[in-house]
């Protein structure tokens, strides 16, 4: 069963032919693709288990034209490509910044803004997890959850400027550099998505989660005090950049998936799930980044 939740798991992968469908995936930098492990092929009753994969899937010819070539997605129509996956997420992106810029310029700092930019967290996240557990992409859903968590980035960055002047664009910039070094780590094959990679990084991921859960209930009931472990101080900066390395863990996870879905020739609506996966994992680092800027400026 293939899982959509574009935080915890990545549309595409397959349990059946291994953790997340990675078993036979294309990595850039790495092997041919195997001949098990496609997450949109259909299986044939009485084909044989080995061989090549593509002669079952529906969604993709057979690539190789020499031994040990480089699988590459046909040109079908219908099909996902790159320029779909850009297309789209410039889209999405462009939505959460809209919807962050209008927030910024039409609402005040207040007590009352604040309560807004809660309540847009708490309606993308409700539309975020009824994508999550569709089996297909809806971009109004995913449209809709980039506009409402553009309202509560705008905000909450605004906040954040009215106390640390500058910090939204050096979080900006910090989340740049971040998903470029990213892209560019994982373009070298510096990084191998396997799944004791995904195994692994979603352990943490999980475990992460759960301890903010914890320390959030913590200080609510006054427990904990100055944040707990999201503290302004030392500790809050060592949390904070262990969850940026996450979010960033997030986005190999998301190369992967367009990468598989290219490759693979996979249905041209899963760029939609693409951007989705991208803005989510982009939105993480910037939310992060921007404490960060906040822990390091001090008071000032």
């Amino acid at each position: 069963m293939r899982s959509s939740n574009p935080v915890f798991s990545r549309r595409g992968f397959s349990r059946d032919n291994g953790y997340a469908g990675f078993n036979a995936a294309p990595q850039a930098g790495g092997p041919a693709v195997g001949t098990q492990g496609n997450p949109y092929a259909q299986g044939t009753p009485g084909a044989p288990q080995g061989g090549n994969p593509y002669a079952q899937n529906p969604y993709a010819q057979n690539p190789y034209t020499q031994q040990g070539a480089p699988p590459q997605a046909p040109p079908a129509a219908g099909r996902m490509t790159m320029d779909d996956v850009v297309a789209r997420t410039a889209m999405t992106l462009g939505t959460v910044t809209v919807g962050a810029v209008l927030a910024w310029v039409l609402l005040p700092v207040t007590s009352t803004s604040f309560g807004l930019a809660i309540g847009s967290a708490l309606i993308a996240m409700v539309f975020a997890l009824i994508q999550a557990f569709k089996r297909k992409a809806s971009p109004a859903l995913i449209l809709a959850y980039a506009a409402f968590e553009g309202v509560f980035l705008g905000v909450i960055s605004e906040m954040y400027n009215s106390r640390w002047s500058g910090a939204p664009f050096q979080a900006v910039l910090g989340t740049m550099a971040v998903s470029g070094a990213t892209l560019l780590i994982y373009k070298a094959g510096w990084i191998r998505v396997t799944a004791r990679y995904a195994r692994i990084g979603m352990s943490i991921a999980i475990a992460f989660v759960l301890v903010m859960a914890v320390n959030l209930l913590l200080v609510v009931f006054g427990v904990a005090d100055d944040g707990g472990l999201r503290s302004m101080g030392p500790l809050g900066a060592i949390v904070g950049i262990l969850a940026i390395v996450l979010g960033a863990f997030f986005l190999t996870l998301d190369f992967k998936q367009i990468e598989d879905g290219i490759a693979y020739g996979a249905p041209r609506d899963e760029a939609w799930l693409a951007a989705f996966g991208l803005t989510m994992s982009l939105v993480w680092i910037y939310l992060e980044m921007l404490r960060l800027v906040a822990i390091f400026s001090g008071n000032d």
